[in-house]
């Protein structure tokens, strides 16, 4: 706890001026606003890395405290999510981002954008879908047993359509759409797998 406690004071303490714009353009302009930072338009927008790490610590602190709050008062959950949140979240998500990178990069490599463009896309988007995911998991304190990848999913689903419409331009966007979906499908249900094992393997 002292751990995670450190790490969010840190970057709170060291964010960038551009950190709070760099939100509200993911959240009004997705796609549009990862293409411009690519483009050269970088200096009003948080650092794509630092992004990353400032919103994942927020999303790795609040469902730390959101499965301690249901285990104490509520009964429920398990001391495994919220040690898997504490220790493993982190470094699994950090994994999965080159994977869904490299991916999309498969699917999309006809269009103008190298690897490593693409990955700084969704290094950005992933740092909004963990504040879309913790605003959703705070549900669960309404709803103790609730099931929030349920609504996760296609949250994240519509976001990565208009994401994808936004960024690939070129593309027919029929077939962005289909990409979008298939992508963001496979990655969420393999984060899910690898969450839940985890948590499995925690609890023995």
């Amino acid at each position: 706890m002292n751990g995670i406690l450190h790490d969010a004071m840190h970057y709170f303490t060291h964010l960038e001026s551009g950190f709070w714009y760099t939100l509200k353009q993911l959240l009004v302009a997705p796609g549009t606003m990862q293409r411009l930072y690519i483009d050269g338009a970088r200096r009003k927008y948080q650092k794509p890395f630092s992004m990353f790490l400032i919103c994942v610590t927020i999303a790795t602190l609040s469902r730390y405290w959101i499965y301690e709050l249901l285990l104490k008062y509520f009964h429920t959950g398990s001391a495994g999510e919220a040690s898997f949140t504490h220790h493993y979240m982190e470094l699994l998500y950090a994994f999965l981002i080159p994977l869904l990178a490299l991916l999309t990069w498969a699917l999309f490599r006809k269009s103008k954008y190298n690897y490593a463009e693409i990955a700084v896309m969704q290094l950005y988007s992933f740092s909004f879908f963990f504040i879309m995911a913790t605003i959703i998991a705070l549900l669960k304190l309404v709803w103790h047993k609730m099931d929030t990848a349920y609504i996760e999913l296609p949250v994240f689903i519509i976001y990565n359509i208009i994401t994808f419409i936004n960024f690939f331009r070129e593309s027919r966007i029929w077939n962005t759409v289909l990409k979008s979906i298939l992508l963001t499908t496979l990655i969420f249900m393999t984060g899910q797998v690898l969450e839940d094992n985890i948590i499995n393997w925690l609890k023995h």
